[in-house]
C-alpha cells in the first residue's frame, strides 16, 4: 500500500532496519527480526541503502521479504549521492518488479572512507526525486528538526525541504532527535512556508551512553540537560540505562502524539527487543490513538 494513502486514514507506527554487512546468516537473522516486528502491527518498515550504495542489492532483497513474505508495506531507501543513473535504474526496476511502491529519496552523507567522487549525478535529494518520477513510486524524503549539518541556517534547510515536496515527496521522516521542541519548531516553520506533507518524527531510544558521541557526529542532535544528567549518573549501570532510554523514548512518543504528530517512526537498529520494549509501554496509546 502507498504510505501517503495510509497517512490519510490513520496515524502510523513504523520501524527502520538496515541491510546486514555479513552473509546469509545475518540476513536470515534480520528476516527473523522482521517476523518479530510484524507481531507489533507496523504500518510500514523502511530499509536503508548502504553507505556508498554498497548494500543496494540487499536493500532490494529485504524490501522484497517485507513486501511479499512478511506482507508488510516496504519503504526502500535509495541514496543518490554515490549512485550513477544506471545504478538507480537497476534498483528502481527491481523494486517495481517486486511490487514495492514506496521509496525514500536521500542524497546521503559521504562516508569518511569513501574515496570515489560523491554526488556526481544526484547532488541533491530533489535531483533523485525528479529522476525517479517516471517510475511512479510514492516518494518520501528526509528532514532535520535541528537543521542539516551542512546548511547555514534552519531557514535554508526548510527551503530545501520545500523543494523536495515540489519534486514529489508526499511525506517526510525526520532525523532522530531527543528534544521534541525542535520537531514542533520544524513543523510550525514548514507549515508557515507552505509545506503540507505529513512530517513523521524519527525516534531512536538511547540505551547505550557510548552512542552519544556517534549521534552528535552523525546528526548533531541535542541531548536535553535532564536526560544527559540521568545518562551521566547511570552510565555504568547498563540495565538501568536501558530502562531510562526506553522510558525517555516513551515520554517523547506520548508527547508527540498528544500534540498531533501523524505517526511515529522508530529506528530499532535491527533489534526487535527495542521495538517490543517501546510498544509494550505504550500499548494503550497504540490501541486508542493509532
Amino acid at each position: 500500500m502507498r504510505i501517503d494513502e495510509i497517512l490519510q486514514t490513520k496515524r502510523t507506527l513504523s520501524f527502520e532496519v538496515f541491510p546486514p554487512k555479513k552473509g546469509a546468516d545475518e540476513r536470515d537473522k534480520l528476516f527473523s527480526t522482521i517476523d518479530e516486528l510484524k507481531a507489533l502491527s507496523p504500518d510500514f518498515i523502511s530499509v536503508t541503502y548502504g553507505a556508498g550504495g554498497t548494500d543496494s542489492k540487499n536493500t532490494v532483497e529485504i524490501a522484497d521479504y517485507l513486501q511479499n513474505k512478511a506482507h508488510i508495506t516496504a519503504l526502500a531507501h535509495i541514496t543518490g549521492g554515490p549512485s550513477a543513473p544506471e545504478d538507480v535504474d537497476a534498483v528502481a526496476a527491481a523494486l517495481k518488479e517486486r511490487g514495492v511502491e514506496n521509496v525514500l529519496c536521500l542524497r546521503g552523507d559521504r562516508p569518511v572512507s569513501y574515496e570515489a567522487e560523491y554526488c556526481r549525478y544526484f547532488p541533491h535529494a530533489t535531483d533523485l526525486a525528479n529522476y525517479l518520477a517516471p517510475y511512479g513510486f510514492t516518494l518520501g524524503a528526509a528532514c532535520y528538526p535541528e537543521g542539516h549539518t551542512e546548511c547555514e541556517s534552519l531557514y535554508a534547510d526548510l527551503v530545501n525541504m520545500k523543494k523536495k515536496e515540489e519534486a514529489g515527496a508526499r511525506f517526510f521522516i525526520t532525523q532522530l532527535f531527543y528534544d521534541n521542541s525542535y520537531y514542533y519548531r520544524l513543523v510550525n516553520e514548514a507549515r508557515r512556508i507552505g509545506i503540507t506533507s505529513p512530517i513523521l518524527p524519527g525516534i531512536m531510544p538511547l540505551v547505550n551512553p557510548k552512542n552519544i558521541r556517534r549521534i552528535k557526529e552523525m546528526c548533531g542532535s541535542t541531548i536535553p540537560l535532564e536526560f544527559r544528567n540521568m545518562i551521566e549518573i547511570y552510565a555504568s549501570r547498563p540495565a538501568v540505562m536501558e530502562e531510562i532510554g526506553y522510558n525517555y523514548a516513551v515520554y517523547q512518543i506520548i508527547d508527540l502524539i498528544a500534540k498531533g504528530a501523524p505517526g511515529i517512526h522508530i529506528y530499532v537498529m535491527n533489534n526487535a527487543k527495542t521495538a517490543q520494549a517501546i510498544c509494550s509501554r505504550i500499548g494503550r496509546v497504540l490501541h486508542e490513538l493509532f
